[in-house]
């Protein structure tokens, strides 16, 4: 199984021996100026900025805050950053993760194998030292072609039968699973049946993810599992972290509780 992971170290000897790698630098936040200031103001030597929100995300609607992008969209956004066919791709962002695993799990959803988040992204990097550049990039044009499908995804419907027979994880932190607060979304709650797992449990004080994993995961064991979020960006990391313990078959509701909830008939769980 190819670790969904790669090092500082690792990348680091992959772009000094000059091994063909496209670098995408996809730092984001939810809410603020966008990343693209903080790639300006440094990045890894050869990177491209990509946008979470423009080109690897649909626009916000009755799909959620970061819905599926159009197929045709995502391929020319991936184009125009120079991903090619067969060619290895690293992505990474500030250092938490989560930029870098939504956009792990776009391009393996679009049928690109071979994407690997760099653990402890941008921060890791400049801790130990890496080359930092404001060189502007001007990217050869990609030849990827997006073949939506290659990763498993959950509607409404298959979230709900998950929480009541599987394990469907809720990756935001207790007080909004809880009910008890709700900064973003109109509605307060949880799926009725999943199980709040914070991404905070996943990782390490720097942002890197458990090298224990396995054992996190262990109770769940012959259940079928996915996870969910406010919009499918950390519950993307949720899916991250469970390929790395080996769950290959861990499913992504991208819609998450953003789209959970533009439906009033649907339930609400709290407490």
């Amino acid at each position: 199984m190819r670790t969904p992971l790669i090092s500082v170290a690792e990348l680091g000897d992959r772009l000094r021996s000059g091994q063909p790698t496209t670098v995408l630098d996809v730092r984001w936040r939810l809410s603020g100026p966008p990343g693209r200031d903080d790639y300006e103001a440094g990045h890894l030597p050869g990177a491209v900025f990509v946008d979470l929100d423009r080109d690897l995300c649909g626009p916000p609607g009755a799909g959620g805050r970061h819905p599926l992008p159009h197929p045709e969209a995502l391929e020319g956004a991936l184009r125009a950053a120079g991903v090619r066919e067969g060619r290895p791709v690293v992505v990474y962002d500030a250092g938490d993760g989560m930029a870098a695993a939504r956009a792990w799990w776009t391009l393996r959803w679009a049928g690109h194998a071979d994407v690997r988040v760099l653990d402890g992204g941008f921060a890791a990097w400049a801790a130990a030292d890496g080359a930092i550049t404001t060189a502007p990039v001007s990217a050869e044009r990609g030849d990827v072609t997006v073949r939506p499908g290659a990763m498993p995804v959950l509607d409404a419907a298959g979230a709900a039968a998950l929480a009541e027979h599987g394990a469907l994880l809720d990756a935001r932190v207790a007080p909004r699973f809880r009910g008890e607060t709700e900064p973003v979304d109109p509605v307060a709650g949880h799926i009725p049946g999943a199980r709040n797992l914070p991404y905070g449990e996943l990782v390490n004080a720097d942002g890197t993810l458990r090298a224990d994993l396995p054992e996190v995961f262990a109770d769940l064991a012959g259940e079928p599992v996915g996870a969910y979020c406010g919009s499918g960006v950390t519950a993307a990391h949720t899916v991250l972290a469970l390929h790395a313990a080996g769950r290959t078959d861990a499913q992504l509701y991208v819609g998450s509780w953003s789209h959970w909830i533009t439906d009033p008939a649907r339930p609400v769980g709290r407490a």
